[in-house]
């Protein structure tokens, strides 16, 4: 099972470098667009014909490998003879069907995933059973539950606990509109068996120097690396149920009780991104972290103008820290509407929409949205997220403005997994429905990449 998970995060990370090198051949081209050119240059030529070798070569390495994954799974379930003959059978069903049959659930199966739990944990229901090894098998062989990075690690052998697909193609809409600052920074899966992570750091590099003369001492700086640790912490919700409803409603009740569930664990999440505290359970959040540049807009009355040179002192001091560019513009939705509703002394806009062709403005909106990307300013793309608070400052109505290098920042989250708890509430025929997973993030990593604007001159803005 171990060798199955290190081929499993190979696959992954060779999906990550095959849509790059696609990315990267598309850029060749529309480089070539964007000059007016119908056809690519000698150089471009050259260069887009290694990037399609690369990605066939690429692609190859992945089918090859998937071969070896497919091989010691099956391996692994022949292995398996302490499994009860039921599950046996219905994993050597799934073997043969899954690649050609319908998943077990789906919205259109009338099947219920939580009722199989229950009816599985509670009644020893051979079907049900039947059904929940089945899933089990396409969760660890479908390439569907991949697309899900809560999902798609399979750090445990019962893979019913993972839900369906289907459910998680409706938590992911949720969970992104529900987390888009999480989403912006690099996401990886969490390792299994850990309860902190230390991310390595350099801390002092190498060094050279001009040689003075000929065989002359070169110079010498022994390199000194530290860690950033990044707790593992839990998140966690439960809804009490009923025996009947998930018995005898004509409804399957999993999107509902999955989706109220997800849409709130997506949200905590992000919180915890941003303003973990490091106690308590908590991560350290961005608000918390070490080494990051503290920019300061002291006013008590704040312009648009005035924050705007902010931003770009934000800007310089990670490129003078960091020494590479940020990547996005995050704050409070309150905060771009206040740029929107900014005017010059003729009452004209001074953040417009693209489509006017601005001139002589400080920034431009694309799209009346939520939690997404709706402009830019100094040439970032900006990310709304109500998540940020606004309750900072010594008035304690004060929001805070993020400029990232998103990349720089690691998010680890765990699969989520589903728990059936029936003892709790037997008494009033009550099941409790648990969904629960582990985070760990760390903003330290390089604390230069960040740029937090702060100060009196981000009250709440009046319209």
């Amino acid at each position: 099972m171990e060798r199955i998970k290190r081929l499993l995060a190979m696959q992954e990370e060779s999906r990550k470098e095959l849509a790059k090198l696609k990315e990267e051949r598309a850029a060749i081209v529309q480089a070539a667009d964007d000059e007016g050119r119908s056809d690519l240059n000698e150089g471009e030529e050259g260069e887009f014909h290694a990037k399609t070798e690369a990605l066939t070569a690429k692609a190859t390495e992945i089918e090859e490998r998937q071969v070896r994954i497919d091989e010691l799974v099956e391996s692994e379930n022949r292995a398996d003879a302490a499994g009860n003959a039921l599950r046996r059978a219905g994993i050597a069903e799934a073997r043969v069907n899954v690649t050609n049959e319908a998943r077990t659930y789906t919205r259109e199966s009338g099947r219920s995933y939580f009722r199989d739990l229950v009816r599985n944990h509670l009644e020893h229901d051979g079907e049900a059973g039947e059904r929940l090894a089945r899933h089990a098998m396409e969760v660890l062989m479908e390439p569907e539950y991949q697309e899900y990075r809560d999902i798609n690690r399979t750090d445990t052998t019962g893979g019913f606990f993972v839900p369906p697909a289907w459910l998680m193609e409706q938590f992911v809409p949720l969970a992104r509109a529900g987390r888009p600052t999480a989403n912006l920074i690099m996401n990886e899966p969490l390792p299994p068996g850990t309860d902190s992570i230390n991310v390595p750091k350099i801390s002092t590099g190498t060094a050279t120097a001009i040689q003075t003369a000929d065989n002359a001492a070169t110079q010498e700086t022994d390199l000194a690396d530290t860690s950033v640790a990044c707790g593992v912490k839990t998140i966690s919700g439960l809804q009490d149920v009923a025996i009947q409803l998930l018995e005898q409603s004509p409804l399957n009740f999993d999107q509902i009780i999955f989706g109220d569930l997800m849409g709130d664990y997506a949200t905590k999440v992000d919180v915890q991104v941003i303003s973990g505290s490091n106690a308590s359970g908590q991560v350290k959040g961005i608000l918390s972290a070490s080494g990051t540049n503290a920019i300061t807009y002291t006013d008590t009355t704040p312009t648009v103008g005035e924050l705007y040179s902010k931003l770009a002192d934000g800007v310089q001091q990670i490129h003078t820290g960091r020494f590479l560019s940020p990547t996005v513009i995050v704050m409070h939705p309150r905060r771009w509407a206040w740029f929107l509703a900014a005017v010059d002394s003729n009452t004209r806009p001074l953040v417009v929409p693209n489509a006017q062709g601005p001139t002589n403005a400080i920034g431009s909106f694309e799209a009346v949205g939520s939690q997404t990307v709706v402009g830019s300013l100094q040439g970032l793309p900006v990310v709304t997220d109500p998540s940020i608070p606004t309750n900072l400052g010594a008035g304690t109505n004060e929001d805070r403005i993020l400029i990232m290098r998103a990349n720089d920042l690691i998010l680890y989250e765990s699969s989520i997994k589903t728990r059936v708890l029936p003892d709790v509430g037997s008494a009033n025929l009550t099941v409790r429905l648990q969904v629960y997973g582990y985070i760990a993030f760390t903003a330290e990593r390089y604390g230069p990449s960040t740029s937090i604007v702060a100060g009196t001159g981000l009250v709440a803005p009046t319209f």
